[in-house]
């Protein structure tokens, strides 16, 4: 819409916006989704204390960047722990925190899922 004379338009189709960026779908330079091909990616296992009141949190990193994907998993895997949990999107990878030293019950749904994973 930059190169056009339109000074304004209610048009619902022109006025749509990125929710990430907020910039109009045309002009949006946010990094697509990443395809889920089970098999193609690698999950990191990593313990954190720190920052968080000396709680543990099971921190899986390495995951494809897709919103849906990993929003399916953490559900599944606070269930199946019975824990609090959060799913994050960075940049280049997406993330599951899980509240607690769940590693045992987290290797045992990653090898039925089939995805691999280190660190353990």
């Amino acid at each position: 819409m930059k190169n056009t004379r339109l000074v304004f338009s209610t048009d619902p189709r022109d006025n749509v916006t990125c929710p990430n960026c907020k910039e109009l779908k045309s002009e949006c330079r946010c990094r697509p989704e990443d395809t889920v091909q089970e098999g193609q990616f690698t999950v990191v296992f990593r313990l954190e204390k720190g920052g968080r009141g000396g709680k543990t949190v099971t921190v899986l990193d390495g995951f494809p960047r897709n919103e849906e994907y990993l929003k399916t998993l953490a559900k599944e895997f606070k269930a199946k722990c019975g824990v609090g949990g959060t799913h994050i999107l960075g940049d280049k990878a997406g993330m599951i925190e899980i509240q607690g030293d769940k590693r045992d019950q987290l290797k045992k749904i990653l090898e039925a899922k089939k995805i691999k994973f280190k660190g353990m």
